[in-house]
């Protein structure tokens, strides 16, 4: 479980595929605090640390876990936004995130104004995923608050400390993102949907 508030970023160091899965060292202020078997969100991806050398860990993503995300895109030097488990008794400063990415999504517009940066996202519809103004999205395993909503459209916006310190400054039209949608807005439009 996370909170969707991202601790810090990390570099992709290496990848190596074996099988269908992908091993995946990531170098990171984080390594010296984790242990083997612990859970770290890697762009909202929960996976299993499997190993720790000095400043970088690996974590191993299968091929159910590539089908859905955007950690299949992922080369050596990208950036990813890491944050470690919750510790319950806590505060929650985002939402509740379960680190099960839903499905990707694809940012449609940037754009910046006074300070602050507009993102806007489309995804399939199909998946009957739902958004609403004022309620929680996770974007790359960053916790945030939808502006608008579509069928298959949200935007959200961008403060100065998020943009610089995740992924997002990095973001133009055509980037594939992970999306988690609010847990309990899933449950909601599931027992909807017998009614």
């Amino acid at each position: 479980m996370f909170t969707g508030i991202i601790e810090t970023l990390g570099e992709v160091a290496h990848l190596e595929k074996e099988g269908s899965n992908l091993h995946i060292t990531v170098c990171s202020t984080l390594s010296e605090k984790l242990k083997i078997d612990q859970s770290v969100a890697h762009n909202g991806v929960c996976l299993t640390v499997i190993s720790i050398v000095e400043d970088s860990y690996t974590v191993t993503a299968i091929e159910e876990t590539l089908q859905k995300t955007s950690l299949k895109h992922l080369q050596v030097s990208d950036k990813v936004n890491l944050e470690r488990a919750m510790i319950l008794g806590s505060r929650l400063d985002g939402h509740i995130v379960q680190g099960h990415v839903d499905q990707t999504g694809t940012c449609t517009s940037v754009q910046e104004k006074d300070g602050s940066w507009f993102f806007s996202f489309e995804y399939d519809a199909s998946t009957h995923n739902p958004t609403i103004e004022k309620g929680s999205i996770t974007i790359d395993g960053t916790s945030l608050t939808v502006v608008d909503s579509g069928t298959n459209t949200f935007s959200v916006a961008i403060i100065p400390y998020t943009y610089e310190h995740t992924r997002f400054n990095s973001y133009k039209i055509g980037t594939v993102v992970n999306l988690e949608f609010d847990v309990i807005g899933k449950y909601v439009a599931k027992l909807m949907v017998g009614r």
